[in-house]
């Protein structure tokens, strides 16, 4: 239940759909929901999130207009304790522990964008979990926890470094051995011939050529 905090934020996208209204009150945007007995699963463009179908409350279409957020106000007599400070965003989270690991942050934020699409909640169908898309093996190995957003970008991320140090800075073979495990580059001596693993490379050397305006 960590993570309901995150639904405001991603109630806002500008996407076909519906709104899930949780116990709490938050208003997460969907684009569909499918129940199953005690479980129900949302999804929204990159996974889905599993949740107890008793935290969601009902169900409403995209166009339905919330009321009015409370007056000045009453925002301004509200005791400073009451008030939460906002989140952060998934590139202030890649920034950060780019920052920590000594790695470039556009490095950091393509491996974030082609693994999850910035989606806190995505759940790859073969369990990856997060920004950063961990498996829970590797989180546990870490010594994170997946579904927090910080920890899953940290451990990512340092996970990321390490990759690089093992393969001397070989920065296709680290993409690779994150995308595909090490023992996979290991088999091969190199990138595995694996077309999602080939792509996934392409995807993010095109965003750094891009950034650093290198030509292919």
């Amino acid at each position: 239940m960590r993570l309901l905090g995150l639904f405001l934020l991603l109630a806002g996208a500008a996407m076909a759909g519906e709104y899930a209204v949780l116990a709490n009150g938050a208003r997460m945007h969907v684009e569909r929901h499918e129940a199953d007995g005690a479980k129900v699963r949302l999804y929204y463009s990159s996974g889905f999130v599993e949740l107890e179908s008793a935290v969601v409350v009902s169900y409403e279409a995209e166009e339905y207009v919330a009321p009015a957020a409370v007056g000045m106000a009453a925002a301004v007599a509200a005791p400073a304790s009451s008030v939460v400070a906002e989140a952060p965003t998934p590139l202030e989270l890649a920034d950060a522990a780019a920052d920590r690991y000594g790695l470039p942050r556009v490095l950091v934020r393509s491996v974030m964008a082609a693994e999850s699409g910035f989606e806190p909640l995505a759940i790859s169908p073969k369990g990856a979990i997060g920004l950063m898309q961990l498996m829970p093996g590797t989180a546990q190995v870490l010594g994170a926890d997946p579904h927090d957003p910080a920890q899953n970008v940290d451990a990512g991320t340092r996970y990321l470094r390490d990759l690089l140090e093992k393969y001397n800075y070989g920065l296709r073979h680290a993409l690779a051995a994150y995308n595909a495990g090490p023992g996979a580059v290991d088999k091969y001596n190199g990138v595995p011939p694996y077309r999602e693993t080939i792509d996934y490379i392409s995807r993010i050397e095109k965003k750094l050529r891009a950034a650093y305006a290198i030509k292919p």
